[in-house]
This record gives C-alpha cells, structure tokens and sequence, in this order.
C-alpha cells in the first residue's frame, strides 16, 4: 500500500492543480480577450444591413463574452473605414469589399464574421426630377445620392453605371447619408437617383416617390446583379489587430452569431421590440414591410460564401482603376476560422 508521504504528496499535487485551474483554466477554456473595451465603426448603424450589430448590442451578447463595445455611427461606411485606418476604431462594420480595395493600397486587413449575404442597396431612380427614365445611360450627367463617397452604395452604382457602359466620372456623386436626410435630398429634388438601403428605400418606393432600377435585397436578384453571391456588411479589422487580438475576434464572433442565429427565429415584432425607436423612422408598419424584403439577405450563421470573394473581386474590377492589373490575394481578405469556431459553440 502507499505510505502517509506519497498520499501527502499527491493531496499536495492536487491541490495544486486546481489552484492552477481556477486561476487561468476558465479564461483558457473561454479565451479571455486581450483588449475588453472594443470601439467598432459602423456607417448607418440604423439600416436594416447593420442590423446584426444592434441586436448584438441590445440583447447584451458583447457583455456575455466579456467585451465592453463602444458602437460609433458615421455618415456611411467609407468614413467608417477611415476610422480605423486613422486608429479612432478597432474594428469595422462594413462592407467586405474595403479589404480587397484596401489590399491593392498595400494595407492588410480581413474580415472575420459576415452579417448580410446579400448588399441590401438599391439604386432608384426620382419620379420627380426623371420622370422619362427609361434605362441606366439615361443618369448619364445626373446627381446621384450615396450614404458616402466611397461606401458600399457608391460601389454598387458605380458597378452598375459600368455595366450599362457608363464611367464613375460621367455622373455626381453626393453623400446624403442613410437615414431621414436621405429621404429629404430625394423629396427635394437634390438629387436625381439613389443607391440606398432600408428602411429608406421603402419609405420612398411606397408613394412611388422613386422607381427601382436596381435591386439587391433578395439572393436571387443579388446573383442576377452579380452573377454570383455577393458578401456584403461583416466585422473586419486589420490582420495586425486580429493576429495580436485572437480572443478578443473570437469574442466578437461569438456575440455576433448569436445575433445572427437570434435573427433566423426572431419573428418582426421581436425585432421591433429589440431596436430604438428611433430606426423605425416614425413608421412601424413600413418598417415591419421592409424587414420581410431584406431577411432573406441576413446570414444564418457568418460563414463567408466559396465563391464570394471572388465575386467581389469582379465587381470591383469592372470600375476601379487601382485593381485592374494588380494580383489580389483574397484568400488573406476574410477568414472563416473563428465563425466555425463560434457555430460550434452556438449550435
């Protein structure tokens, strides 16, 4: 039998070990994140494209993986983008896109956890000041309303004006915002056309204030778009905070395919109960009507599609310079490796 000193050692030796596991084998098991207070720039966090973000946000899912998230709102995602690049943010909610243009700029950065598999924007066409519009040359010359220059909404009508063998130059492009301002340009008739999102698209679309020239809301008019699937809002930040940071993205994945699973069950009024009162833009049943059109584009669970990047990366070739010619590694533009670590987490 073993003597009083080996049973000594051995409570000695447990003792141990357990001291060691409540001390670091929680936050090992957890992956503690290294930066807990995160600030996240987001360009019209109201959209229904953002939509993910806020229910993260709202329900306390940043809190449950321990990050303390500071959301702050710009004008579109363009000027959400030069937040982080100029340091006053960590991490984007925007369009995946940026990484590809922001690679062939030589600066690195890589989406982590996709929000929309579809762009949700729309580009319409006014009533009031076309009345005539018969086809996408007829904006040759016109004053086109953007949340940016350089968002999202700027590159998908400059990829439509492409396709209809019109340049980025041959018309003018105004930031008028995503929101009630929007909705005002369009009504006064600053502008002659819009590429926008909703709810502001319908709150224009259901007086016939506009006519739709093209639309990206649903998977099938997206790939008809496209021609194939076309990522669209995600968290992305620079490979150097992600690489120093691999906890905190872990963190911020978790949190952010909660939300989306939240999404996939959550009925409209759940919705609504959810967000401020303030994205509503004074009108709960338009509101609740354009939730039904843009679901379809929300992700079920993060994952970047296999022929994504690609699609994107043909998209923008078709109008931006500073891509044609240059050797893009999309493969270092997103990764899927802490989605799959999230999904198996949140089944």
């Amino acid at each position: 039998m073993y003597n009083k000193k080996f049973w000594k050692q051995l409570l000695i030796a447990l003792a141990l070990f357990l001291a060691g596991w409540f001390t670091f084998g929680p936050a090992q098991a957890q992956g503690k994140p290294e930066k807990s207070k995160v600030t996240i720039a987001v360009g019209g966090k109201n959209l229904f494209y953002y939509l993910p973000l806020t229910i993260a946000e709202r329900l306390g899912y940043f809190k449950e993986e321990g990050l303390d998230v500071e959301i702050v709102d710009f004008a579109g995602g363009a000027k959400a983008l030069q937040a982080v690049v100029g340091g006053s943010a960590d991490v984007v909610s925007g369009a995946y896109e940026h990484t590809i243009s922001l690679q062939a700029k030589g600066q690195r950065y890589q989406e982590f956890v996709l929000q929309g598999r579809a762009p949700q924007i729309v580009l319409v066409v006014s009533n009031k000041t076309m009345p005539n519009f018969k086809s996408i040359a007829d904006l040759k010359g016109k004053k086109i309303g953007v949340t940016a220059p350089g968002s999202s909404t700027n590159m998908m009508a400059n990829f439509v004006l492409a396709k209809a063998g019109l340049k980025p130059s041959d018309v003018s492009f105004i930031g008028v915002g995503a929101s009630a301002g929007a909705v005002a340009a369009m009504r006064s008739g600053q502008i002659d056309a819009m590429a926008n999102l909703d709810p502001v698209i319908s709150m224009l679309t259901q007086k016939n204030e506009v006519r739709v020239a093209s639309d990206t809301r649903t998977l099938k008019d997206t790939q008809a778009v496209f021609g194939g699937n076309m990522p669209s809002g995600c968290l992305y930040a620079s490979t150097a905070f992600i690489q120093q940071n691999p906890n905190t993205t872990q963190a911020l994945t978790n949190a952010m395919v909660r939300a989306l699973k939240w999404m996939q069950k959550a009925g409209p009024s759940d919705i609504v109960k959810t967000v401020p009162e303030s994205y509503l833009l004074g009108d709960r049943a338009l509101y609740l009507s354009a939730w039904e059109k843009v679901k379809e584009a929300i992700s079920p669970d993060g994952v970047m599609p296999a022929d994504g990047p690609r699609t994107a990366l043909n998209t923008l070739q078709q109008f931006d310079a500073e891509l044609k010619g240059k050797s893009i590694k999309l493969d270092d533009t997103y990764t899927n490796a802490f989605v799959q670590k999230a999904n198996a987490k949140y089944k």
